[in-house]
């Protein structure tokens, strides 16, 4: 069945399932012209609940039709996050004539009075493009003696190696296994002491290798998500290392903490395993929700969303080598243009444009003339608003969300979202509208802030400001639905 836009806050342009509760995307996967896309999933109600793993399949990555549930809980626990992978050259044993999909995940097991916790990684495998699943008799594969946090699993072919590697999160390290076939792991080592952030527990990491634009050089990238325990005002978030990896170790060469996101609303996310060659995308793919909330956003009947996939390379700056985020093309035909702005010069007074639709994108290369302030306001309806604020002497971007809409649920949700600017005396800004949420990418996907609102209508203006000064608008663009 294909998710369909019938209740209010449901996403034009993101995965959403058709009910109940998702968080973790797992098991992003490229097969024979699909994109896969499975998910945490409690099939009986719209909050948290015993793990499933949901599935959807996409030929663009923007609309979806969503499938049967692909794993449910047995003997050995209910599901919890892990990854899929494409076995070429079935180093498994489970196919015959054709290569076919093997999942890794975690089997989370809860003993009486939560006594025995444990959890297990096992398999399960696909001859069909992922429509049923067969489990793998003699799970679990991969079992630890006295670690209790031991999940999520993202698994890739490590060709110098010719090994499958395992990035494991193991409480606040990252534990790397290989494996020959994907049933008899061997520990390389573990990742984590004294590094990055620990303000929470670590949770599904990913390790790949992404090009540097504008060179020739590759660097490996290591995501980890931190989990929500309240010690930080943010919530949940993901931060990422850059560095080595040579088929056992990864080795960070940075002290800072890189955050992937500067906005609350993006969570676990992971990269598709199986981007065809000719291809050459890292394609990443988020949860957009914050777990100091995400029970309570005030949807009926259903509840999470997915961000929009992005591409993911490296750009080195004049400060480090950072993360560059964009969205994929496949969603500039859902756009048409509606306006064109080149030359405009605004001050104080607010600039309005009329876009009244069901979602929208704004394109915006901004040149600060002598403002102390200046930015934009999403007008969803007459009085509900976001607002987006470039402070130049603080050399801060601060997004505001507290008049957007439904925002009572949750005292954390109405506090702003900020992120430090190199510079402001220029800025690159690419937004997008949807019914229930805000992308916003600076200076070409540098930085990203990802925000979850809840107005009665996605956007049906948006207005440029400054404070004491002007601004121009080098160049920019106003784009709604496209008709086909």
């Amino acid at each position: 069945m294909k998710t369909t836009k019938l209740e209010k806050y449901r996403p034009a342009l993101h995965f959403a399932p058709q009910q109940n509760w998702m968080n973790d995307p797992n098991g992003l996967v490229f097969f024979k012209g699909e994109y896969h896309l499975f998910f945490q999933h409690n099939p009986n109600d719209s909050v948290w609940g015993p793990m499933h793993w949901g599935h959807a399949v996409s030929k663009d990555m923007i609309e979806w039709e969503q499938l049967d549930i692909a794993l449910s809980p047995d003997e050995h626990g209910t599901i919890f996050s892990g990854s899929v992978v494409v076995d070429w050259h079935n180093t498994s044993g489970f196919f015959q004539d054709e290569p076919g999909l093997v999942a890794i995940f975690t089997h989370h097991f809860d003993g009486a009075n939560h006594t025995e916790t444990k959890q297990m990684q096992s398999l399960a495998y696909s001859s069909d493009q992922g429509r049923t699943w067969v489990k793998y008799e003699n799970n679990p594969v991969l079992t630890h003696a006295t670690k209790i946090d031991f999940r999520d699993p993202k698994v890739f072919w490590h060709e110098a190696t010719h090994k499958w590697i395992m990035v494991l999160a193991t409480g606040q390290t990252i534990s790397i296994y290989s494996s020959p076939n994907l049933k008899d792991w061997s520990f390389e080592s573990e990742f984590g002491e004294k590094v990055g952030s620990h303000d929470g527990v670590w949770e599904c990491p990913d390790l790949f290798e992404l090009p540097i634009e504008n060179s020739n050089e590759k660097k490996w990238v290591l995501l980890v998500s931190i989990g929500d325990n309240h010690k930080f005002d943010s919530g949940s978030r993901t931060q990422y290392f850059i560095g080595s990896f040579d088929g056992h170790t990864f080795v960070e060469e940075h002290d800072d903490i890189k955050w992937l996101d500067f906005g609350k609303d993006n969570y676990a996310g992971v990269s598709f395993s199986d981007i065809p060659k000719e291809d050459g995308r890292r394609i990443y793919l988020g949860w957009m929700s914050n777990w100091r909330y995400a029970n309570q956003v005030p949807t009926k009947g259903w509840r999470s969303q997915m961000t929009l996939p992005r591409v993911l390379s490296l750009i080195e700056t004049d400060e480090d080598i950072r993360i560059v985020q964009k969205v994929v093309k496949e969603l500039d035909s859902y756009f048409t243009k509606k306006e064109e702005l080149a030359d405009v010069i605004v001050s104080t007074d607010a600039n309005y444009y009329n876009v009244n639709a069901e979602y929208a994108e704004i394109d915006l290369g901004l040149e600060n003339i002598n403002a102390t302030q200046y930015g934009l306001t999403i007008h969803h309806t007459t009085t509900q608003y976001t607002t987006i604020t470039v402070d130049a002497k603080e050399k801060t971007l601060v997004l505001e969300r507290k008049h957007s809409g439904e925002v009572d649920f949750s005292d954390n949700f109405p506090k702003q979202q900020v992120v430090k600017l190199s510079k402001t005396d220029e800025l690159q800004l690419r937004l997008i509208v949807d019914s229930s949420s805000l992308e916003l990418f600076l200076n070409g996907g540098e930085q990203a802030i990802t925000s979850l609102v809840y107005p009665d209508k996605a956007c049906e203006g948006v207005s440029l400001f400054t404070t004491e000064g002007e601004i121009k608008v080098v160049h920019g663009k106003l784009s709604i639905p496209s008709k086909n």
